[in-house]
Order: structure tokens, then sequence, then C-alpha cells
């Protein structure tokens, strides 16, 4: 079964990650910008997943914040291409489809039956 085309599933993830994500935004938004002006990457990543990974750092921890299902940690493009989640040649095109990290956010979503990146626009102020 290929579940990156599966609509149901992509319906079923991208609600509670929604959810999740209106609830933490400005968290989210301002460790991008922090990770962008410190030059640690110009490519931020958030990956929400259900359990521990050890993938980046934990930024919010779901099990802390009523109502949150997913746990968020902060990384980055050039640590997931170390680790292997990005193919190293392939950054070109992971940069190429890069969108304006003050407007979107970059998450990695990692669950046991779904990974993949999605970007989701920030609110709007």
């Amino acid at each position: 079964m290929d579940y990156f085309n599966d609509p149901e599933l992509n319906g079923k993830y991208l609600g509670t990650i929604t959810k999740d994500f209106a609830t933490v935004s400005d968290t989210l938004k301002e460790a991008s910008y922090q990770i962008r002006k410190r030059e640690i990457s110009q490519y931020p990543v958030f990956i929400f997943a259900r359990q521990a990974v050890q993938l980046g750092s934990l930024l919010i921890n779901a099990d802390e914040i009523e109502g949150l299902q997913w746990h968020i940690f902060a990384s980055y493009l050039e640590i997931l291409a170390q680790q292997g989640i990005v193919d190293p040649e392939k950054i070109e095109d992971f940069t190429a489809t890069w969108k304006n990290p003050d407007e979107f956010c970059c998450l990695f979503v990692v669950d046991e039956e779904f990974t993949n990146f999605v970007y989701i626009p920030y609110p709007e102020d």
C-alpha cells in the first residue's frame, strides 16, 4: 500500500497536525527565526512525532500541553542529511522546493504508517 498517496490517511494526519500546529505555531515561528538568525541553518525543520524519536532536539513535549497529540522536535536540513533522512544527493532538490520560512513551517511528520515532509503556512497575525 502506498501511504504517501492515500488522501484518507493524509486527511487523518493533517487534521491532528493542523490542530497541534495552530496551538504551537508562534513557538515554531520563533524557533525557526532563531535557527536562521544564529546562522545554524537557513532550513529549519520541525519533526512531528507521536513518540520520542532520535531526531533533533525536543522542543515541545505533547505530554506537557493539554490537547497536543504530537511531540515536536527542532532540527534542520544539514543534520537530517547527515542522519540519512534527506539523501545528501537530493539536498539541491530539497532546497529548490523550500518555501519562505517566515511564511511556511517545514514539518517532517514521523509516524508508524506515514513519514513525509509537509509545509504548513503560519497563521496570519
